[in-house]
């Protein structure tokens, strides 16, 4: 993973509050080997760093008509990127994969334009089309555009937007394989102080433990068959009560 150097409808929000900032932890964390077995709430944390001094880093570099894009705000949302993580990843089910294909996104728009930065104008944006993108591209269940819209807090037809102007910019590169999301995960924990990764000791199954592992694998194979495309949408659910006094605008 590399550091590079760099609207729409508005909805009423509620008065400004403080950011919440992730518990520090005391002394070292140690996270599993793998990123599949990562606990959502470290990974969420060693994400948010990282974009974090990704902004600050950018956010240094004048903002030129040249530079200004789709994802361009008109001022910093009000809401950390701690928060907005933990909100989408609370309101949409978001699956490990997804908050790493963030990163690797990241690479891959920095590659194709090289005045894209991610500051503190552009980061919100970026993550909810990503998510949106990341999720139809590298997960069986996900989520319907208008309610990745409403937890992101913009409207449909601008992440729909969005959406289009990213696959342009990645040139439909949405496929990730795992190894380059475990390669990425391993360089998130090395670069973030307080997490190390322990490395797992191989378990062999007992003779009895794998027979019953063949026999549900069996009676898996057997039961009821996907749709055609192998995939299943969820149906959005309403969350609206839980997001009246959570509601962010994004473009002002």
């Amino acid at each position: 993973m590399h550091l590079h150097p760099g609207s729409g409808q508005a909805s009423p929000s509620p008065e400004p509050t403080a950011p919440t900032q992730p518990e520090e932890p005391q002394g070292v964390i140690l996270v599993p080997e793998y990123f599949h077995q990562a606990d959502m709430t470290h990974l969420t944390v060693m994400i948010a760093d990282m974009l974090c001094r990704l902004t600050a880093h950018n956010d240094q570099i004048p903002l030129t008509s040249a530079n200004l894009t789709r994802f361009h705000s008109r001022a910093p949302p009000q809401i950390s990127v701690y928060d907005y993580l933990r909100r989408i990843v609370k309101y949409t089910s978001l699956e490990r994969a997804c908050l790493l294909v963030i990163l690797i996104y990241i690479d891959r728009v920095c590659e194709k334009v090289k005045t894209f930065t991610i500051s503190s104008l552009t980061v919100h944006r970026f993550i909810i089309a990503s998510v949106t993108l990341a999720a139809k591209a590298v997960c069986d269940s996900y989520c319907t555009n208008s309610h990745y819209a409403k937890v992101g807090g913009l409207s449909t037809q601008e992440l729909n937007t969005l959406e289009v102007e990213f696959l342009g910019l990645i040139e439909w590169r949405v496929a990730v394989e795992g190894t380059v999301m475990q390669r990425y995960y391993v360089n998130l924990v090395r670069q973030h102080s307080r997490y190390e990764i322990v490395e797992s000791v191989p378990h062999q199954p007992s003779t009895s433990h794998q027979q019953v592992r063949d026999e549900e694998d069996e009676q898996m194979n057997s039961s009821g068959s996907q749709d055609s495309d192998g995939d299943q949408v969820v149906a959005e659910h309403d969350y609206e009560e839980g997001l009246r006094d959570q509601w962010i605008p994004i473009g002002e």
